[in-house]
């Protein structure tokens, strides 16, 4: 089962899950809200300050959307995934570390590194998804290598976050003064774990060459050309159209519920230290969970066990409106580790089974363009629900509808072979 891993290639995509994951768990789920609430916006409301969060949250991903399909579309004209890569990460990793010098109650400085680092790690992720059909060697092993790289990061990302929570628990043990310098050292660590693990993609994975090689203003010109065409032509593959669709509705509510998830804890009422805890818990059931969904995948298809974790998402968001106590957030943190990882990887490697591979790049903008304007509304939804209604509950429950919304679109995706998108 794990055999495909001794390939470099493979084993060099997989570590930059490792290697990212770092920023999506210390930073993005973890540390970022708690300090951002606790920290940098001292004194506000706490429903402002969960406004001022749904609201950076949602300028960094509406930059990446719409930035993300033409980066895609040059990069398949210039050969440069790899690179376009590496020039993300250096910006998410550099954004991070200067986290460190903001200043106790500088919210908007906060926002705006925050902004720049989310940046860096979405354009980052929109190659590297690219990348995974330069990897795999036949559609067999593409559930399996795609969840590789999700429980990679589960593992990866939780190791680094357990010794920053240590870090910020035990600050004497670590020569720190207390938590505060401890999260903000965390910050530091983030940007030097991402850099040091993306290497080996950089080394080992060779992206397969395009029909014409171009330079970067050429490449530039071409992608704008060939991002109207993909819009254009979008009627014809209606199968991508149609997944993308579901894709935009159920992960919009994956995405809120990863970056809001602490957020809402707080609002609640909760210890920081016990919902730091819980995403621990998210983590490392997530590394086994990732492995198993892409076990199933490969065995009963992808769209099914995709459906079933939409379930399971859809009935977390009614218990996360009458959740009262930190037990029955620890089991659903256990829950959400379950699917997590899993409705991540297989719908990325469900995607990879309906684009055509000359295209990936392209066509792996558009997914991740939409993954990008999901995290645009649902951040902004639940935050402006929040600041309208003054209930947190209430924010939360609106993502009903749209795991619901997505379910009801993926049904109607007919699975087809890369390309023909009848």
């Amino acid at each position: 089962m794990f055999a495909r891993l001794r390939r470099r290639p493979v084993l060099g995509w997989v570590f930059y899950d490792w290697a990212n994951s770092a920023f999506a768990t210390t930073v993005m789920a973890g540390f970022f809200p708690v300090f951002f609430k606790q920290y940098w916006s001292v004194g506000a409301d706490p429903t402002v300050s969960t406004f001022r969060l749904g609201l950076g949250n949602g300028v960094a991903s509406l930059v990446i959307a719409l930035l993300a399909p033409l980066l895609g579309a040059m990069a398949d004209r210039g050969g440069t995934r790899v690179r376009s890569l590496a020039l993300f990460t250096v910006l998410g990793a550099s954004a991070t570390a200067a986290m460190y010098l903001v200043e106790k109650g500088d919210w908007g400085l906060a926002i705006f590194w925050y902004c720049a680092a989310s940046l860096g790690f979405a354009g980052g992720i929109a190659f590297y998804d690219s990348l995974l059909l330069d990897v795999v060697e036949g559609e067999e092993e593409i559930d399996l290598i795609s969840a590789y790289g999700y429980s990679a990061g589960y593992l990866g990302g939780g190791l680094l976050f357990a010794l920053n929570v240590a870090m910020t628990l035990k600050p004497a043990v670590f020569g720190l003064e207390g938590p505060a310098e401890g999260v903000r050292l965390s910050f530091v660590m983030v940007a030097v774990w991402w850099v040091v693990f993306a290497i080996p993609v950089v080394l080992f994975v060779r992206e397969k060459k395009p029909t014409k090689r171009l330079g970067a203003l050429e490449g530039m010109r071409a992608g704008w050309r060939e991002l109207f065409h993909t819009l254009a032509s979008l009627r014809r593959y209606k199968t991508i159209a149609l997944f993308l669709g579901a894709y935009w509705l159920y992960i919009d509510g994956v995405n809120t519920v990863i970056k809001m998830a602490v957020d809402y804890g707080l609002s609640l009422g909760f210890e920081a230290s016990s919902l730091i805890v819980a995403l621990l818990i998210t983590q490392f059931v997530g590394f086994p969970a990732a492995i198993v969904f892409g076990w199933l995948g490969k065995r009963f298809g992808p769209k099914g066990a995709i459906q079933a974790a939409i379930l399971v998402y859809f009935g977390i968001t009614i218990w996360a409106y009458w959740l009262d106590n930190v037990k029955e957030f620890y089991a659903m943190a256990i829950v959400i580790g379950l699917v997590q990882g899993g409705i991540q990887s297989l719908s990325r490697s469900l995607f990879g089974r309906l684009v055509p591979p000359d295209k990936a790049g392209e066509f792996f903008g558009f997914f991740n363009m939409m993954g990008k304007f999901a995290a645009v509304i649902g951040p902004i939804l639940t935050g402006g629900v929040a600041l309208l209604t003054g209930s947190s509950r209430l924010a939360i429950l609106s993502l009903v509808i749209l795991f619901a919304l997505g379910s009801l679109l993926l049904h109607r995706v007919r699975l087809t072979p890369a390309g023909e998108g009848a």
